[in-house]
């Protein structure tokens, strides 16, 4: 099934199971959903099984969702104590369509007790109390974690059953392009690993001494990658740099984002060191798992990074959000950026790399070979210094469902493919009137409306006025290209900036470059030596050099 045929299934409010081999295009068809839903004003909730997939989808774990925390059984009593919170209760009686991504690493349980407190707080006896379900994830990939103990996968719960799922299994390819790569991920993926596959990844096997520098390690335990991320930088000479994540919100959802965000709250880093970026730049400058190597500090000490392209990019802090509703509930702050040498396979899901040093040697866990390999763009990218068999192996459970699955896949396809052309159009009107929505207008009117949309939920949901500016700071221009876009003056862009830092909307990153690199510094020093929040003194003090609005900018940087 293409993006568009399993858009076309998801608009008309089914519940859909979204599935797919890595780099299917899974995450870009649900943000696409995501806007669509957004655009028609209808808000989705948003969860993950992890949150690590939580933070790369700005939403929050399904155990916090819920409410059902840390939790591993539920009786009645619990049942009715969860659903009596207000938050929860609040949460769920507004969710109108529900969003799991992940759905591999969620168990059984966990799913069906999450359906206990939604048919409880909705009083609805209905899965998930008649809430419009879509669950995206490849079974393939890492299962949930058992600490020991049998643990099932969702779809083996009756509440799976029960949902009517409909399942979209996306067979188009965007992450690999190399041919001979694709066959040995078919194969692992089809449990028919044969003598050539082996051999095929075994002539990518190198010895340390051919180890390229630049290319992140993966393993399958976290004390690996600590001790290779350690030893590594120590070796660098220099000063080491810290820098401190900040954050903003209740600590059980503060710590929930910090659990799942891949830049540490602690960041050592020093002029040398490899690094990947952990976000997409807003600018379009970097994407996660762009690599590169400090080169040195800018001005106020914030690291400058050489990518692997030969582009220099000074690195602002960025925010990790959880957002409920479409209003911000938490906040994270810290550059993006970690270190390159080694990370986890667990937390490598959902990334793409253009070269990883993969020790597979290890492995224990079925799908985690499956998911270092399936990371990397081209077998070419490929370092592999270890291998067991387990490293190759799937669950065999899953190789069965697998098959029913693409048959559902296909029966679904040819279903919607025989309909009339306006039939599913009046199944997604239908579908956006339940949920209170609004239909997108057709043709260039409901793309503008989209479009607008996907503005909306870049900047936030903000007022128009600060909404404008912020994007128009964003584009790259100068502070006075910025205010002519605006019809504003000057001041009235600084001012509407200064009001979105104190309401958390706004980052080093939208807006330093409004500011002369030769001229931070010095400003700086004024702003420090001056004995009042005054920027009279300051003005004064620097002979008249610089405008109130540029000292204005370079205060707001500091802050």
């Amino acid at each position: 099934m293409t993006q568009g045929e399993a858009l076309t299934i998801l608009k008309t409010g089914a519940n859909v199971f979204l599935t797919g081999e890595p780099g299917s295009g899974k995450t870009h068809t649900i943000n696409e959903f995501v806007d669509w839903l957004r655009a028609s004003g209808i808000e989705p909730s948003i969860t993950a099984a992890t949150g690590i997939a939580a933070t790369h989808v700005g939403g929050m774990t399904m155990h916090s969702w819920s409410g059902i925390g840390i939790a591993e059984s539920l009786s009645a009593a619990d049942v009715d104590r969860i659903a009596s919170k207000e938050h929860v209760a609040k949460r769920i009686q507004k969710a109108k369509v529900l969003i799991i991504e992940e759905i591999s690493m969620l168990s059984a349980t966990t799913f069906e007790m999450a359906d206990s407190i939604c048919r409880e707080v909705r009083r609805i006896d209905q899965p998930f109390g008649g809430l419009t379900v879509i669950l995206v994830g490849d079974f393939f990939q890492l299962p949930p974690i058992s600490r020991g103990r049998e643990v099932k996968f969702a779809f083996e719960s009756p509440i799976w059953r029960d949902l009517n799922l409909i399942t979209c299994y996306l067979t188009e390819q965007y992450r690999q392009d190399d041919s001979t790569f694709l066959d040995v991920l078919s194969a692992i993926r089809s449990g028919e690993v044969e003598t050539l596959h082996h051999e095929t990844l075994m002539a990518r096997h190198v010895e340390p001494a051919e180890l390229p520098a630049d290319a992140p390690k993966l393993f399958s335990h976290n004390a690996d990658v600590d001790r290779i991320n350690a030893t590594e930088l120590a070796k660098l000479p220099g000063k080491v740099m810290t820098f401190h994540m900040s954050s903003k919100g209740k600590d059980n959802l503060v710590d929930g984002l910090i659990r799942g965000c891949l830049s540490p709250e602690t960041l050592e880093l020093k002029e040398g060191a490899a690094v990947m970026f952990t976000k997409n730049s807003p600018q379009g400058k970097f994407v996660n798992g762009t690599l590169g190597v400090i080169t040195g500090w800018d001005s106020d000490g914030s690291p400058i990074v050489k990518s692997k392209d030969g582009r220099s990019i000074t690195t602002e802090p960025m925010e990790w959000q959880l957002e409920e509703q479409g209003k911000v509930k938490a906040s994270i702050s810290q550059f993006p950026l970690r270190l390159a040498y080694a990370m986890t396979v667990h937390k490598s899901q959902g990334m793409s790399m253009d070269a990883a040093v993969i020790d597979l040697s290890r492995a224990f866990e079925y799908g985690q070979g499956y998911v270092a390999l399936s990371r990397v763009r081209r077998l070419a990218g490929v370092f592999l210094t270890g291998l067991n068999r387990r490293a190759l192996e799937v669950h065999p459970d899953i190789l069965e469902k697998d098959k029913d699955l693409r048959a559902a896949s296909e029966a679904a396809r040819e279903a919607f493919a025989a309909m009339p052309e306006e039939e599913p159009i009046l199944m997604q009107k239908k579908f956006v009137k339940a949920m209170g929505g609004a239909w997108l207008a057709e043709g260039a009117a409901g793309e503008e409306q989209l479009a607008d949309s996907k503005k909306k939920a870049r900047t936030g949901g903000l007022p128009g006025r600060l909404a404008e500016t912020l994007q128009a700071a964003r584009d790259g221009k100068s502070l006075n290209e910025v205010a002519k876009a605006r019809g504003l003056v000057a001041s009235t862009i600084v001012h509407h900036l200064e009001e979105l830092a104190e309401i958390g909307k706004l980052v080093r990153a939208d807006f330093a470059h409004l500011v002369p690199l030769d001229v931070t510094d010095e400003i700086h020093e004024a702003l420090k030596a001056g004995a009042s929040d005054k920027l009279s003194p300051v003005f004064h003090a620097l002979g008249g050099r610089h405008s109130f609005e540029t000292i204005r900018l370079v205060r707001l940087m500091q802050r």
